[in-house]
């Protein structure tokens, strides 16, 4: 059971699967109460774009990603906010199948990105390097700041947009920063998870959390517990099952996800039936 850690690269996914599935669980709570989950689908694979034209010109790659990641969060955010003749789900299309078609197009050009093609894709939490991990920690630990820092007026912009401008709280910026926070993390994410699987551990953690309780502040610690847990268990598993491990982490979360709403199902049964015997 102890053989995986005899590995070095081993022990630097664990490492960096427990941090992703923490920060993805964190920043999803609130994309998955601003009923953001669209944009933050359209975010991850706008990316790549950025990721691509990175590499091309010799930029570092979370220098160049993350320009590009938080252009696209705030130019989605804005184009979702602005519900006219065409759609936000549309804009949000256009933006994404954009961005994605032009790294595509310059792969093809080049072809000089083609070998990390499939863990762009597809993630590969088993490759990451030193760096990688620090740089996903030093992303977590912004983020956790972020939060922390802004608790009250981020709450109450998530909640309540509209009176939150009334009272006071500047929303423009904070949805400004939030974007930033949302792009670091597609970015640090996209990495080791991959742009297919990105999706999956940045919005099913929350989704089961909203399952399990009501209250802000534990939905929020038990996203990222449970983002911690996937990430853990998914990657463990992978080994043995050899197995892409971010598709693993992503099937661990919805594995959770579906016990919580059987869960949640049961215990609304349970409370109309005793509903039902206390009017009897």
């Amino acid at each position: 059971m102890l053989e995986p850690f005899q590995y070095q690269f081993f022990v630097r996914g664990m490492i960096v699967a427990s941090l992703v599935g923490a920060l993805c669980g964190l920043m999803g709570t609130y994309v998955v109460l601003r009923r953001m989950s669209y944009i933050g689908h359209g975010l991850s694979h706008a990316m790549l774009g950025g990721a691509v034209v990175s590499y091309v010109m010799a930029f570092n790659f979370y220098v160049g990603a993350g320009i590009w990641g938080f252009l696209s969060a705030l130019l989605i955010n804005a184009l979702a906010r602005r519900r006219r003749a065409v759609g936000a789900d549309a804009t949000i299309g256009l933006v994404t199948t954009a961005s994605f078609a032009l790294g595509v197009a310059i792969i093809s050009r080049y072809r000089t990105f083609t070998r990390n093609f499939e863990a762009a894709l597809l993630g590969n939490l088993l490759g990451v390097s030193p760096q990688d991990v620090w740089v996903v920690a030093a992303m977590t630990g912004l983020a956790l700041a972020f939060v922390l820092l802004t608790y009250r007026r981020l709450l109450f912009l998530t909640f309540d947009p509209e009176v939150a401008a009334y009272y006071g709280v500047s929303t423009g910026w904070l949805d400004a920063l939030f974007s930033l926070a949302l792009a670091g993390t597609v970015v640090v994410s996209m990495q080791v998870i991959g742009v297919t699987m990105l999706v999956g551990v940045l919005i099913i953690p929350a989704a089961t959390a909203r399952l399990l309780t009501d209250r802000f502040h534990l939905m929020l610690g038990l996203s990222a517990l449970l983002g911690v847990m996937s990430g853990l268990v998914g990657i463990y598993a992978s080994y043995f099952l050899d197995v892409s491990s971010g598709a693993n982490v992503v099937l661990v979360a919805t594995a959770l996800f579906a016990l919580a709403y059987l869960w949640s199902a049961l215990r609304h049964r349970v409370a109309a039936i005793q509903s039902l015997q206390a009017l009897d």
